[in-house]
């Protein structure tokens, strides 16, 4: 069933959110300054090619000063948007009974793009 999900989810969104996450991932990297928010932005990119399955989990240092503060600063700089627009895509999946698993994804790429920093994909 995660299969059909994933194929279904790549077809109506899933491959040209991925592909967007990926672009900006390497327009995020040309700097120095830009890598660490590049690989953040790789990682909702992995996530949102292949959500259904796929778990994000904390790591030991999330909760660390280095996480808290380049959370901050990604919120500040455009996370904020990014788990906005996952927010209010989820809730018009969750509108129908059909939507719900989908509406679920999207959530779960609104908490990571709200704190990607010290989370992994699992």
């Amino acid at each position: 069933m995660k299969f059909l999900g994933n194929i279904i989810w790549l077809l109506f969104g899933g491959f040209i959110t991925a592909i967007e996450y990926f672009l900006a991932s390497l327009v995020l990297m040309i700097t120095i300054v830009g890598i660490p928010f590049g690989i953040q932005t790789m990682k909702l990119g992995l996530l949102a090619l292949w959500p259904f399955g796929s778990e994000v989990r904390e790591t030991e240092t999330a909760g660390g000063c280095l996480s808290t503060l380049m959370n901050v600063i990604w919120i500040l700089f455009g996370g904020i948007w990014i788990a906005l627009t996952h927010l209010a895509f989820g809730i018009l999946f969750a509108i129908t009974i059909i939507g719900i698993p989908f509406a679920r994804q999207h959530f779960k790429l609104a908490g990571l793009a709200l704190t990607p920093f010290g989370k992994v994909i699992i």
